[in-house]
This record gives structure tokens, sequence and C-alpha cells, in this order.
């Protein structure tokens, strides 16, 4: 009697008819794969982009943002009884732009466009004032927020359209870094649909920034309304950053060539209990832990309506121990507001008005390096800042 042997199939082969298996089978050749060729977004300005960041994320050093528009200008002189003029804007930031001895504090200034274009009143161009002292001009790109369609009362950012001829005539003008603010509200949501436009247009803009030469700062601006926990922000704050980060892999962003500009995260502004500078300080260096590869250089932090010592105070409880990233700061309002009521639009008080923004850059270069005391704060620089549904 005819014994019959099974014959057993490997796990990686199909038993067929008649014992064989696919893995008896001719082979066919591999066919060539198609090799796909992606330029990253920065082009031939790799080597520049990652320069560029690193001066502005240079120890002891940040950003001065006077990048505000017309009409946001127009409310700060207004402010202080003086019309919403060209000239006016003009003299106002000359006094920031010209004053001695500033790139020891401050590495970048954020500009807007009609600032990029002006002179003194002797006719030496801002950039150049800029340059001379080591700060790497800046330049504010988005257009601005409008509501978003489908959303919860949310607000999305324009200013895609155009983006790069604009970027490439700003290269030519002498900046080297570039802004693009979004907001994302707590109290509105945030909705699924507001997280993804706000990461996705940051994207778009970092890519294209990048491939004109210049540096981008990523700005998902998480807004101080609300009175939500700090526990919330955080929660709020991980989704974004996490939602950035997978747009920017994939529109090929070089991460060595950006710069951050977070919010802190911190309880709505109208929470019931304030957090100290050390639970700030925690949290925020958790949320930075967790959403942010160390490739990138510079983290440079929004003062979104804290007082200028509430802003200083929180950056220094940050710098208590190393971190993986420059942490320095980006502030407007929280290095002018003291220069401004300084000022009052006077030419003799032009002096006592510079002297006024060395004090507030020292005190976050200190910061910056973990060496801020506090001591011999003014009563205004104590004051906050927060304006609810607050726009630039």
């Amino acid at each position: 009697m005819a014994m019959v042997t099974a014959k057993l199939c490997s796990p990686a082969a199909t038993c067929l008819p008649g014992g064989r298996t696919t893995s008896s089978l001719p082979r066919r050749s591999a066919l060539p794969r198609r090799a796909t060729l992606i330029r990253a977004a920065a082009g031939s300005y790799a080597d520049e982009l990652v320069s560029t960041a690193k001066s502005v994320a240079s120890p002891g050093r940040g950003i001065l943002a006077i990048d505000e528009s017309n009409a946001t200008c127009g409310k700060r002189l207004a402010s202080i009884g003086l019309d919403n003029t060209e000239v006016n804007r003009q003299a106002y930031r000359q006094l920031l732009l010209t004053t001695a001895g500033l790139g020891e504090y401050i590495s970048g200034a954020i500009l807007f466009e009609e600032t990029l274009y002006q002179s003194t009143t002797d006719g030496k161009k801002f950039v150049d004032c800029l340059k001379d002292q080591n700060i790497m001009p800046g330049i504010k790109v988005d257009k601005g927020l409008v509501p978003l369609p489908g959303s919860n009362n949310e607000s999305w950012c324009q200013g895609l359209d155009g983006l790069a001829s604009r970027c490439a005539e700003y290269y030519k003008q002498g900046a080297r870094f570039a802004k693009w603010r979004t907001v994302v509200s707590i109290p509105c949501g945030p909705s699924a649909l507001a997280v993804k436009e706000a990461a996705w247009g940051l994207a778009r803009y970092a890519s294209i920034a990048q491939d004109n030469g210049l540096v981008p700062i990523v700005e998902p601006e998480i807004l101080l309304d609300g009175d939500h926990a700090i526990e919330r922000t955080l929660e709020v704050a991980e989704k974004v950053w996490s939602e950035v980060f997978f747009y920017l892999a994939q529109n090929n962003v070089l991460f060595e060539g950006i710069l951050l500009k977070p919010s802190m995260v911190t309880p709505g502004a109208e929470h019931k209990q304030k957090a100290t500078p050390e639970a700030i300080a925690k949290h925020t260096l958790t949320m930075l832990r967790r959403r942010v590869p160390p490739a990138v250089p510079g983290i440079m932090f929004l003062s979104g309506g804290q007082s200028e010592v509430e802003a200083t105070l929180n950056l220094n409880a940050m710098n208590q121990e190393p971190n993986p990233w420059h942490v320095s700061f980006s502030y407007a309002r929280a290095l002018q507001n003291s220069v401004l009521k300084t000022w009052q639009g006077r030419p003799e008080n032009v002096e006592a008005a510079q002297k006024a923004l060395l004090v507030r850059a020292k005190a976050n270069s200190l910061a910056q390096l973990g060496r801020y005391i506090g001591e011999d704060e003014s009563a205004e620089a104590k004051k906050g800042m927060f304006q609810k549904g607050y726009t630039y």
C-alpha cells in the first residue's frame, strides 16, 4: 500500500496543487523603483537659515517685537495722546531701533512692512540700524485673522496668496526671519477644524519662508481668554503643537532653521487661582519636552498680555535648569509698555524712554540666563496688559 506523504508549506509560502509552493515558482525580477527626490523647503538657503536661527537664539538675547499693524500701533499712540500718522509711527520706532547698546540684549527685531522700508530722520535705513548692533531684522508676513467658516466662532490666518513673492522682496530688503501669528481659543473649543487649519497654515508658511531665505517663527498663540485651569491649557497646547509638527514634517520644513513663539502654559486670565512662576514653568516645559524636537534651536515666548514683570519672572523660572533649546523671549507689550509711557511723544523724553527699554531688555536677558531677581521694579511694570479678544 502506497504511503502518501503530506508536504508541509513554510509559513512564508502558499501551497499550490501538486505539492508546489509559491516559493518554488520562478521569481520575477524586482521592478526598479522610481526614485523620488523631495527637495527640502530650505533649498539652497539651508546653511544660512541654520546660521540665522542660531544667531537669534544666542545666549542672553531675545526678540523685540514691534510688528504691530498700523491700526494697533495707532491704539498704542492714542494711549499717550498722539495721532496715528506715519510720522508718529516712524518717530516711535526710531526711538526703539536706535537705542544704543540694545544689541547686547536683543538678537532680532520683528518689523511691520512699513517699518522695514523706513529710515531715520537722518536718512539711515532702520534695517542698517539693526545690523550695526548685530540684531537680525525680521518681518511680519501674515495678513491677519478672519472668521473660520464651519467653526465655533473661531479664526484662521490669511496671507498664503502671494507669500513667496513677498518673502523674496523682504529678503532683498534685508529681512532674515519672518513671523506668522495664528490663534487658538480655548473657550471656543478649540474645534478640530480650527486646530488643523492653524497647524496647516503655519506649516505652509514655514515652507514658503524657508524657500525664500527667511527663518520662520512658528506662532500658534493659545489665547489667555477664559476661566479654565492650567491643566486644560496644557492639554490644548499639547494637541496644537502635535498637529503643528506633524504638518511641518509633511511640508519638509527644516527644523534646525525655524524658531517657535509659543504661549506660556498658564491658567485662563479669568481663572480664580493664579499660578506661580514655578507652576507655569513646570507645565510649559512639560509641554515642550513632550512635543518639540531638540533640533529646534530656539523657543521665543510671547507675553500674551502678562505684565512686564510677570513675563520676565516666568521666563526666569524656565531657565533654572538646562533645556534642549534656547528658551527666551519675543515680547512686544512686555518690552514696550514702560517705554511708551515714559516717552509720551515728547522729544525731550527720548533718552529716558530708551533707558526704560534697556532696563526691560536687560531684565529679560538676565531671565534668559536664569539670573533675574526682580528687585526695584516699577509699579507700571507690574500692571497686567491682558485684553479680551486681543488682535494684533
